[in-house]
């Protein structure tokens, strides 16, 4: 039969270590291929170490399919789901798993209908808040948000140092506000860098909240607030409006 890889399929998920490929090869050359791939007609969506590993070496393998894919949202929900079942992914893994799918429901929840009679109904999981995505991916909202921050702003020196270990998520949240230049050269520095790094931003935002904050400073930082929260609960409430139609 005919298996076709899908490179953006390939790399949706992150790759396994050197040492989890050796792994891998060492047990299918031991035990055989014993779960099925996974494929979409002809598109593999599941097992694609395994296939590489088996094709290498003559190893026979199964397949199955997955019938209940209707789009390629599909597809992607569901790999994401499968890989937040490992117990091997790290938090930041777990994270930037949670937050793909909250994105790929957050685009496919339909917009409000003119009449309340051609409300489509929707699922209750469209309704995404940062607590849901946190408790699909068993971490921290506080984890969710500081990751959040690392996509936004963090060079992919910095992000790479994360994915390593060598530097935490709530530090390298940290250094992601810094200069992209800055936070490179904290990565070149090694990990005692990077720490000081995030304890000088830490230190220099302590001193600013010591400091006395002027009367029109107050008032444009609440304002921010409210606007921020009006437009947070406004999107709630629209949400909850096409659940209950």
């Amino acid at each position: 039969m005919n298996i076709t890889v899908n490179e953006e399929l390939l790399a949706y998920i992150d790759p396994l270590t050197p040492d989890e490929h050796e792994a891998l090869e060492r047990s299918l050359l031991a035990e055989g291929c014993r779960d099925a791939l996974v494929l979409w007609g002809e598109v593999l969506v599941d097992g694609h170490n395994r296939y590489g590993i088996c094709s290498k070496h003559g190893i026979p393998f199964n397949t199955v399919q997955n019938t209940q894919f209707k789009s390629l949202d599909d597809v992607h929900l569901w790999m994401i789901d499968q890989h937040l079942g490992r117990r091997s992914l790290s938090d930041f893994q777990r994270g930037v798993l949670a937050l793909r799918k909250k994105d790929i429901l957050a685009a496919n929840v339909p917009p409000m209908p003119t009449e309340p009679s051609a409300a489509a109904p929707i699922k209750p999981e469209a309704l995404i808040t940062r607590d849901a995505i946190a408790k699909a991916a068993r971490i921290s909202s506080n984890t969710i948000s500081q990751i959040e921050k690392i996509q936004k702003s963090a060079a992919p020196e910095l992000v790479a140092a994360v994915k390593s270990g060598t530097i935490s998520i709530n530090a390298a949240a940290t250094v992601a506000s810094l200069p992209v230049e800055a936070q490179v050269a904290a990565v070149a520095g090694g990990k005692k860098e990077l720490q000081q790094a995030a304890r000088q931003v830490r230190e220099t935002r302590a001193v600013a909240r010591t400091e006395p904050e002027s009367p029109e400073g107050v008032i444009a930082r609440l304002r921010q607030t409210i606007t921020e929260l009006s437009a947070e609960n406004a999107a709630l409430k629209a949400q909850l409006a096409q659940l209950k139609a």
